[in-house]
């Protein structure tokens, strides 16, 4: 996978939830009282929350790995060469690399094309839809 915000956060999060509970087991090999005892309680606790904000942020790094690009195409006729260019998306799926067609750069824009390859990840992942209100779908 590629470095994402969201990949990052969900490692960062992870680490720290090593940390917590490392600190726990090794506070709890050497304390004995109840207080020391409620302390290693608070840090497995903080560990594990850490630990299941990270695999909630997993499906988020997947669907921000994706890369689009502009496609440009030359196309020659009897009145000369013509230039079509057009959007481009691709994205792992399993080994594989899926490269989809988005649509013309000149009915769509690149922030556009953007959320459509978003789209088609979210569908081809089998996450729900995001409801927009400018599309009322």
């Amino acid at each position: 996978m590629h470095r994402t915000p969201s990949g990052d956060r969900r490692q960062a999060l992870q680490k720290t939830a090593r940390e917590l509970a490392r600190d726990a087991r090794a506070l709890q090999k050497v304390a004995r009282a109840p207080a020391a005892r409620r302390e290693v309680e608070g840090l497995q606790v903080e560990a594990e929350a850490a630990l299941a904000e990270a695999q909630a942020l997993k499906l988020q790094a997947r669907l921000e790995d994706l890369q689009v690009w502009e496609q440009r195409k030359v196309k020659e006729s009897k009145a000369g060469p013509k230039t079509y260019t057009y959007f481009m998306a691709s994205w792992r799926e399993g080994g594989r690399l899926r490269n989809v067609y988005l649509g013309s750069s000149l009915r769509m824009s690149r922030e556009e094309a953007q959320e459509k390859a978003r789209a088609l990840k979210r569908e081809a992942l089998g996450l729900s839809p995001i409801v927009s209100p400018a599309n009322g779908k």
